[in-house]
């Protein structure tokens, strides 16, 4: 949800956090943004629509989740390339963060041979260890080079294949990876 939600812009992120996990009136979201009641009904109908389109189709298993972030970890560590192709949809899309102050992808990268040159690419460029780790709620890895984190990474599967990855490599995000966040209501 933190990633549906990173693809909203400012106002329709607010008007969706405010209204879905709120119940804020939509009056009240008009003044807190500085629009009209109407224009924030349709902000809020089009922030629902975006991150409906970008939820999972049919529900994931974790072990089917599980199961597809160790045969990519296998085919990224053993080189394997096809083992790469077989565990990827055809349409898989890779998008990184890096938040302007570390290098990474600054567009989507769309198709699996694609995303396997990228990644194949990525991994000869250093010595680094893959560590499997839970990020939000789901199965994924990190990567670790001289020691410390440089990317964590999510796999969205569907149908036993991966079909978007999620390269976070951004150093304000990576802060808090190996901490527990308390969750507080106010």
């Amino acid at each position: 949800m933190l990633t549906v939600l990173e693809t909203l812009g400012p106002v329709e992120r607010a008007v969706f956090v405010l209204r879905e996990v709120f119940e804020t009136p939509y009056d009240e979201i008009a003044e807190a943004v500085g629009k009209s009641a109407a224009a924030v009904r349709q902000i809020a109908h089009r922030a629902r629509d975006h991150v409906a389109a970008r939820r999972p189709r049919v529900p994931v298993s974790t072990t089917e989740q599980q199961e597809a972030v160790e045969r990519f970890l296998a085919a990224i560590r053993d080189g394997d390339m096809q083992g790469l192709l077989d565990v990827l949809a055809p349409d898989v899309v890779l998008v990184a963060d890096g938040g302007g102050l570390v290098a990474a992808a600054r567009r989507p990268i769309e198709g699996a041979e694609r995303v396997v040159a990228f990644l194949t690419g990525a991994a000869r460029s250093a010595d680094f260890e893959v560590k499997a780790v839970w990020l939000n709620g789901s199965p994924a890895f990190r990567i670790d080079i001289g020691g410390e984190v440089d990317t964590a990474v999510g796999l969205a599967v569907e149908n036993g294949r991966v079909t978007r990855i999620y390269a976070i490599r951004n150093p304000h995000k990576l802060a808090r990876l190996d901490g527990v966040a308390a969750l507080t209501r106010t």
